[in-house]
């Protein structure tokens, strides 16, 4: 099968590199200055399994024929590039948040579209280099049908490089999967790694209070999560239950401990390249939601809107700021 994976950034590149490893077809679209660089050098990857560089045919547009494409790109970049992807062969997203596939529904028939949950971590360096921060899961089901023999082409090929786990409920778990994405935005606003971020037991206070909001929204609005294969539901229902003071510790030790390397949130990652974040379908996602069912969800807003602020400006908070802001 011939792959096109739409999108040089850290998930695009670290599977076009690893998927090219193993010998498969694979043609990496990017930006123009990610396609000079890794036509030049190669691609770079480095982490957890090791130092490697690896020749990919790479282009700035799809130009050959694909059996199917991963889409890598940002949510809010998605309507930019479907004008050069054709709309009869299966698309798989990797995007954080829940949009993604409705989105995508708009221009592809709805049983051609697969989602997924990455739950390993990459950090984009620079053009052509990817640090693979950590190993783990990569879930994958038909996101408007149910799971066919096309979703288990796809997997076999996927599960060359990655543990792929196939599921019919790939909604709920994309769902789970935006609560494990909502403190994304606070080392976007201040700068830093996630370690660093949270090494700050405040701040830890913070992603709790996030999170617990954000639990009561999507209860009160009935929307259904799925534990995902190493992130069981409870244990999310266990930190909401927890005396803030603890889960502010087991928080903080579950974060600095993600990866040896310095790991910076995708929203951080955006920032740092100067392109538009995807605040907007993550914390975003539970204040609209909020708006939508009548009831407020103001830590969740507040964040957004300070995360388009550093956006815009170009300078970090420091974290008596962000505390200052969020506990008025």
């Amino acid at each position: 099968m011939k792959i096109a994976i739409v999108g040089a950034g850290a998930i695009g590149g670290l599977i076009a590199g690893y998927l090219s490893k193993e010998g498969i077809d694979v043609t990496l679209i990017g930006r123009r200055k990610d396609v000079l660089a890794i036509k030049e050098n190669g691609l770079f990857i480095e982490g957890v399994r090791g130092k490697l560089v690896i020749p990919i045919n790479v282009e700035d547009k799809l130009k050959n024929n694909a059996d199917f494409i991963i889409l890598a790109v940002k949510t809010q970049d998605i309507p930019s590039v479907l004008n050069d992807i054709p709309k009869n062969i299966p698309i798989l997203t990797v995007q954080n948040g829940v949009r993604a596939e409705e989105i995508l529904s708009n221009y592809i028939p709805k049983e051609k579209i697969i989602g997924s949950v990455v739950m390993f971590g990459a950090t984009y360096v620079e053009s052509g280099r990817i640090l693979h921060n950590f190993e783990g899961d990569w879930i994958i089901g038909k996101a408007f049908s149910k799971n066919d023999e096309e979703v288990e082409k796809i997997s076999n090929l996927l599960g060359k490089a990655f543990s792929i786990h196939i599921t019919e409920g790939i909604k709920e778990m994309k769902w789970l999967k935006l609560f494990l994405n909502l403190n994304n935005c606070l080392p976007a606003l201040i700068g830093k790694s996630m370690q660093e971020t949270f090494s700050d037991l405040e701040i830890c206070k913070l992603s709790i209070e996030l999170l617990k909001e954000a639990l009561m929204v999507i209860d009160k609005a009935g929307i259904r999560l799925k534990s995902l294969p190493d992130f069981p539901l409870e244990r999310l229902y266990a930190l909401k239950n927890m005396q803030l003071e603890e889960a502010a510790r087991v928080f903080s030790n579950i974060m600095t401990n993600l990866s040896e390397e310095p790991l910076y949130g995708s929203i951080l990652q955006s920032i740092k390249r100067k392109r538009p974040s995807e605040i907007d379908y993550i914390n975003g996602e539970i204040a609209s939601l909020g708006e939508k069912i009548g009831i407020e969800a103001p830590l969740n807003k507040k964040v957004v809107e300070m995360v388009h602020t550093v956006e815009k400006r170009g300078e970090f908070f420091e974290s008596e700021e962000i505390l200052d802001e969020l506990r008025r």
